[in-house]
């Protein structure tokens, strides 16, 4: 009996040649549609994400992912207009990146395509079920989602509502694929369909990303998970890393780009680290710290090695202070995970060899890590933010979707 995995590869596998052909319009088209059902959905989307939202709270579920789960008016409205955003955007399906005239007259032109089927295996967030497959239909490309369990209602109502939507169109509705069944098994399956799939891309916690990495023979696309990280050094405004750091712990702590780890010059800590600790504790955010800081004030929690290496997804921070930009900078290519790193400092020095020996998708000087994101960065809706250095690496938007091709061009040429 063939399975669900083996059904829907088939299926996504034919669709994806029919995109092949498929123009900007009708792609664009396909998606202006997908934006307007889910507005006349959102009654019936909300309606079965709050079976979702009661079954994690039965099951205790933390209210950071209750957070990341959750659809409201304002979050399908959003979700709706980013779709919208797609559509202005230049789709790179086709663009010529490179023309060869060779002297026996061949013409040779290097140009993005479509990668084909990408496999998305992902947490929580149901958002994630539209960026990727907005995404992959503005590329050419066919899509087969596989959520967890914790979003199982959302994905399904909001696959539904990108079908009926796709019915309408141009674009084939198995271009959209969804792997119902939630079981491990599925997931194991998904890593091997290598007949069907041409990636694989893993977005979730690092236990996810790390199985995905591990254990498939599909090609991978890491989406690492986010230990960020805030250097403050000597020279740091106080007015400027107070707010940085506030906004870069609190402003939405369930993501992968908010800070989790705050290492501080000493020198500065004397002076300023009590006044910046208090202002991080009165919003509300737990101090992990190091001998040094839990005797500066009573609240701290003693932090263990674990803690430093620890995607908290919550309103909690460890915080370490160190000697220098050197020591800051082993500490975090030790701990990070190559996401995003900040340091404050008004020196251009510091900052500079600080910015050039961090190993990481994105590093920031005086500035949140909260900007690590596909909108912020000009690219629309992402698919994930990749920690790796092959093929993309940061926010991955609509040319991270594409491969190359050579095309070549002659008038009857043979190789003598």
């Amino acid at each position: 009996m063939t399975s669900e995995v083996q059904q829907k590869g088939k299926l996504a596998k034919a669709a994806s040649y029919i995109l092949n052909i498929k123009t900007t319009c009708e792609k664009n088209e396909a998606l202006t549609k997908i934006a307007e059902q889910l507005i006349l959905d959102q009654e019936h989307l909300i309606a079965e994400n709050a079976k979702d939202l009661a079954i994690g709270k039965e099951n205790g579920m933390p209210s950071s992912t209750l957070d990341r789960i959750m659809l409201n008016k304002e979050r399908v409205e959003a979700i709706a207009s980013a779709i919208d955003l797609l559509v202005k955007l230049d789709d790179p399906v086709g663009k010529l990146l490179e023309r060869i005239d060779k002297e026996n007259g061949l013409v040779i032109e290097k140009r993005m395509v479509p990668l084909g089927v990408i496999g998305m295996i992902y947490e929580a967030r149901p958002n994630v079920t539209i960026d990727a497959a907005t995404l992959s239909l503005k590329t050419g490309n066919a899509v087969i989602l596989r959520g967890s369990s914790s979003a199982k209602f959302s994905n399904v109502a909001l696959v539904a509502s990108i079908h009926r939507a796709l019915e309408k169109t141009a674009i084939p509705v198995d271009a959209v694929q969804l792997i119902e069944d939630t079981n491990r098994e599925t997931v194991k399956e998904l890593f091997h369909l290598k007949q069907y799939l041409d990636v694989l891309i893993p977005r979730g916690g690092k236990a996810l990303i790390d199985l995905v990495v591990n254990e498939a023979s599909v090609p991978v696309l890491e989406t690492g998970a986010g230990n960020c990280h805030i250097y403050v050094d000597h020279t740091a405004d106080y007015i400027k890393t107070e707010k940085i750091c506030i906004n870069a712990k609190t402003q939405r702590p369930s993501v992968c780009n908010a800070a989790e780890s705050l290492l501080i010059h000493h020198d500065w800590f004397s002076e300023h680290g009590v006044q910046l600790l208090n202002a991080i504790h009165h919003a509300g955010v737990t101090i992990i710290g190091d001998a040094t800081v839990c005797q500066a004030v009573d609240y701290a929690q003693q932090a263990t090695e674990d803690d430093y290496a620890t995607e908290y997804l919550d309103l909690k921070i460890s915080v370490k202070l160190v000697e220098n930009v050197y020591e800051a900078i082993e500490h975090i290519n030790k701990y990070g995970t190559n996401h995003s790193e900040a340091i404050i400092t008004e020196d251009q020095l510091v900052a500079d060899t600080f910015l050039n020996s961090v190993d990481a998708a994105a590093v920031y000087h005086n500035a949140s890590t909260r900007f690590t994101d596909g909108f912020e960065f000009g690219y629309g809706a992402e698919i994930g933010i990749s920690t790796q250095k092959l093929h993309a690496r940061g926010p991955m938007g609509l040319p991270a979707l594409t491969s190359t091709k050579y095309f070549v061009h002659g008038n009857g040429q043979i190789r003598e």
